[in-house]
């Protein structure tokens, strides 16, 4: 999906024009994948614009890094005043936000000592990742990073190859998203969205144990379900709990929460079913601030 290019990017502590964001092609990230990021939103509000999220987006940032022993350079309350100022700058009353950073040009080879970072704030207009409509999912013959060798609570650049390549087997195979299995063959996620089941009226969704990604919307949902007195259940599925299912949805910042119509070409009873509509009707009151009760998530800009 290509990029509606804005007037600035927030680079190293300066907003420069967006096509003077540049880098060195030494880069230490863009060579071995040393790099954490997040992908965050903000949405328009009746007070204004507003970023969904984002001191729980950034402490994760923060985490990511401390995990990969990457330095970085700023605080969490730094960049989300530079997040603010950013959205600003560019005007934005809706858009993704990227926050990235990275080991700059400076060394190369694996060693990470003496590389520095790099961070990088982006904010562009970009819609709903997968569209609204129910989606064709396609188990992909790539199995998720093993969380013994790459840790899944890290949201870091090198293992979205992986995604990369379960994403482009998926659509060059006629589907729209694909549905990665853990080394141990229980379901992970898709290429870059959490999965969920509903099944007598539970919501299942897979653990961090199989490799997949503790999403901030994953944990939105689980939060609004259990507001709708739905029961919730983080345990291991099997591909054939997918199958049975009596509606299966994904979510993700980048994608939202939308309803998966087949897996593996099984039709799915509804798309979107009952329990699918009411939580995307409370995701839409939450990130609008329609929903009083959180608007302790939405920062205003």
């Amino acid at each position: 999906m290509a990029i509606s290019e804005a007037p600035v990017i927030w680079f190293d502590g300066a907003l420069v024009p967006w096509r003077d964001a540049r880098i060195h092609v030494l880069t230490h990230g863009l060579h071995y994948g040393t790099g954490v990021l997040e992908g965050t939103r903000v949405f328009d509000t009746a007070d204004g614009p507003a970023v969904f999220r984002l001191e729980d987006h950034l402490r994760r940032l923060e985490r990511s890094a401390r995990m990969l022993r990457l330095p970085l350079p700023q605080s969490t309350g730094e960049l989300a005043a530079a997040t603010v100022e950013l959205v600003r700058a560019n005007g934005h009353r809706e858009c993704y936000v990227r926050h990235f950073a990275f080991l700059g040009y400076g060394a190369m080879g694996l060693d990470m000592r003496s590389s520095p970072t790099t961070t990088v704030i982006a904010s562009w207009e970009w819609p709903a990742y997968l569209g609204g409509e129910p989606l064709r999912l396609k188990t992909s013959s790539w199995r998720r990073n093993d969380p013994n060798s790459v840790p899944p609570a890290a949201k870091a650049t090198g293992p979205y190859l992986n995604s990369a390549l379960a994403r482009r087997e998926a659509t060059d195979a006629g589907y729209d998203e694909a549905l990665m299995l853990a080394a141990d063959g229980t379901v992970s996620e898709c290429s870059t969205e959490n999965v969920f089941t509903v099944h007598g009226g539970v919501l299942r969704t897979p653990p961090a144990a199989a490799g997949a990604l503790e999403g901030i919307t994953q944990d939105t949902v689980l939060a609004l379900a259990r507001d709708l007195g739905v029961e919730v259940r983080v345990e291991s599925l099997l591909r054939s709990d997918l199958y049975a299912a009596d509606e299966v949805f994904v979510c993700g910042t980048a994608a939202g929460v939308v309803p998966v119509g087949s897996v593996d070409d099984r039709e799915l009873p509804s798309a979107p079913g009952d329990v699918t509509k009411r939580l995307a009707d409370a995701y839409r009151a939450a990130v609008s601030g329609e929903d009083l009760r959180h608007r302790g998530w939405l920062t205003l800009v």
